[in-house]
């Protein structure tokens, strides 16, 4: 039985709470979350993959167990959730890792990736975009509009995204069966949302969102030139991040394995074993690659 401790570091002032399995001297899996949720959506992955790997998945800053200071306090970017990331992995001493990301775990990934191009040796998004293509645009246009605008109003028009209805759907929506998504996950969610001040946490991030497109250039440079071997494995129901966000990877890694699953963006709910079998099918592609 694999053992998974829960435990929690001091990275400049900040709690980053992280879960951790498997052998230290195995190669390392980041696992970086996404919207709404934490390390808590990799809680059942996170076995399967640890008799093999050393598995390592972090909260965000404003996620989870992680210090959740206020806007006011802590400045709710992309870039700065990435460089507290980077800083929480040289305090506990990981260098070279092969990164999983889902949703808000992509722009964190790929910033890390770009901080040092050697770091990353192999990628699995799942459901994580690097591309204009993957973009549902009646989910995403009122974000590029507060983005652009940046109004009292059109940041209350993204309020809803908060609340029990939305987070609820993108859980259930693109699931064949919605029988099969365990309800504490967004229950889960929905408690650590209620928290005072999240509101003004989530929304700043919303806003912050389109400064990760700027990026894209540069992420796709790094994949064509590092040769990095990756994981397109997407719930290709996914109506937040389309399957064609999926296919893209190609247009810059033209051997990246892609693999549409018949769900929706929390594919770890529904089709765990699907997704934890082809990642160790997939991984020893990789090992050419590490350092």
């Amino acid at each position: 039985m694999v053992t998974v401790h829960h435990r929690t570091v001091s990275v400049d002032g900040l709690d980053v709470f992280y879960r951790e399995a498997g052998p230290t001297d195995a190669p390392v899996f980041l696992l970086l979350h996404g919207y709404p949720s934490s390390s808590h959506m990799f809680r059942h992955l996170i076995p399967l993959l640890a008799d093999r790997y050393h598995v390592i998945a972090p909260d965000n800053i404003g996620f989870g167990r992680s210090s959740a200071p206020s806007v006011d306090e802590f400045d709710y970017t992309f870039a700065a959730l990435a460089n507290v990331t980077g800083r929480f992995l040289t305090t506990i001493g990981v260098t070279h890792y092969t990164l999983y990301v889902q949703d808000y775990g992509a722009p964190i990934g790929w910033r890390l990736a770009l901080a040092d191009p050697t770091v990353v040796v192999g990628v699995i998004s799942q459901n994580g975009n690097a591309y204009e293509e993957g973009f549902v645009p009646s989910f995403w246009d009122a974000i590029w509009t507060d983005a652009a605008e940046r109004t009292n109003e059109t940041r209350d028009a993204l309020r809803p995204a908060l609340g029990r209805t939305a987070v609820e759907w993108q859980y259930t929506h693109g699931v064949p069966d919605a029988t099969t998504v365990d309800p504490d996950a967004w229950e889960h969610d929905l408690a650590l949302l209620s928290r005072p001040g999240q509101d003004d946490v989530q929304l700043a991030l919303f806003r912050d969102y389109a400064a990760n497109r700027d990026t894209y250039p540069a992420v796709h440079a790094w994949l064509r030139t590092s040769h990095v071997p990756v994981l397109a494995i997407w719930g290709r129901n996914d109506e937040i991040f389309a399957a064609a966000g999926a296919r893209a990877f190609q247009q810059d890694v033209p051997d990246a394995h892609i693999e549409l699953v018949d769900g929706g963006h929390f594919l770890l709910e529904s089709d765990l074993e699907l997704v934890a079998n082809t990642i160790i099918n997939w991984h020893p592609k990789t090992l050419d690659h590490q350092p």
